[in-house]
């Protein structure tokens, strides 16, 4: 993949968003009238990206019939005071306001934050909980699970900004005792790894076969650093992984975070941004797959907004989803497109 001469985004996952050059290729919508949950984006303002309510209503409101949305947890909004494990409330706070901005009516007709996923460190063990309860009053019925990010690679042009993160995460003793307070309380767990890394979240599965998980972004398959020019190998590599974990009944799997350059495709450095074909042509493999594995039921589409804006805007993703789908019944598509992620999500969203 070709050096890129714009500023190098922090996380060393994805391109920064560029309006101009999205703007560049624009497409009719497809099936406009499908609803869809979106179950996985972020809001920030930080690193000279602002990706906030104003932002988000834009590209959900772009064409899509976007219902309802999911926030997941980013780092972003955490308190500045007040004891370290409980900072991550913070972003709870923000979400559920950001939630009551939308309710509002005046950012569109779309529940954005219906559901919220932010973060607890299940390193604190038993202590979990207290924090977890916290967030449960903090999301004011919103609140649904959290994510605590296990991606860990040896290769740091793989790892990015998880590069100090520690290694084997879901098999660690305490980590787990943290995990444990996660079903108690009726939460679910948001899986973020590297493919090589999927073995080690089946067993954590295998463990808690209570405790509702969703799978991040197929899987995290990986096409950079390393894994470089070795995308068939490394292809049946996350395939075997895929359908191994997929015989966990209480994983689900998120299809998207394909447009993030960890993935290996170069898009984010061409003359003019991808259309919906060429994106559902590299993204085939891997979503087509989860879905084979996994079944429609237990699989939902996601933006993974702004991250996968770096290489195509939000028409594009869905369209590119919608072509994928096209060959599916409409029974298989409904649940793709919003009722997988109302479900496990447990989403209340307004009448149509």
């Amino acid at each position: 993949m070709a050096a890129s001469s714009m500023p190098a985004n922090r996380s060393g996952l994805f391109a920064d968003p560029r309006e101009d050059w999205l703007a560049l290729h624009q497409e009719d919508i497809i099936d406009p009238a499908r609803p869809i949950v979106d179950p996985h984006h972020h809001l920030w303002d930080r690193g000279g990206q602002r990706y906030l309510i104003e932002e988000m209503a834009a590209d959900i409101n772009s064409g899509h019939n976007i219902v309802g949305t999911v926030y997941v947890d980013c780092r972003s909004m955490y308190r500045a005071h007040g004891p370290e494990a409980f900072r991550p409330v913070g972003e709870v706070e923000f979400a559920n306001g950001v939630a009551a901005m939308s309710a509002s009516g005046g950012y569109g007709k779309a529940a954005i934050c219906a559901g919220i996923v932010s973060h607890a460190n299940l390193l604190l063990g038993d202590e979990a909980k207290g924090v977890l309860e916290a967030e449960i009053a903090a999301g004011n019925g919103r609140f649904r699970g959290i994510r605590h990010s296990s991606a860990w690679d040896e290769d740091p042009a793989v790892a990015g900004m998880y590069a100090n993160r520690p290694k084997g995460l879901l098999l660690d003793a305490t980590f787990r005792k943290g995990f444990a307070c996660l079903a108690p309380l009726d939460l679910s767990f948001d899986a973020w790894l590297f493919h090589p890394q999927i073995g080690e979240l089946a067993d954590l599965a295998r463990a808690f076969p209570d405790t509702k998980i969703v799978l991040d972004h197929c899987g995290g398959p990986a096409g950079v650093g390393r894994f470089a020019g070795r995308r068939k190998e490394e292809f049946l590599v996350w395939r075997a992984s895929i359908r191994e974990i997929a015989k966990c009944e209480n994983v689900m799997v998120k299809l998207g975070g394909l447009a993030m350059w960890l993935l290996g495709y170069d898009f984010h450095l061409r003359p003019r941004p991808p259309s919906s074909e060429e994106a559902a042509a590299a993204w085939r493999p891997y979503i087509e797959t989860c879905i084979e594995a996994f079944g429609p039921k237990r699989a939902m589409f996601e933006s993974n907004f702004p991250p996968d804006k770096g290489q195509c805007s939000y028409q594009v993703i869905f369209n590119a989803f919608k072509r994928i789908a096209a060959p599916l019944s409409e029974a298989e598509k409904t649940a793709l497109f919003s009722q997988t992620a109302t479900d496990f999500y447990r989403l209340e969203l307004p009448a149509a």
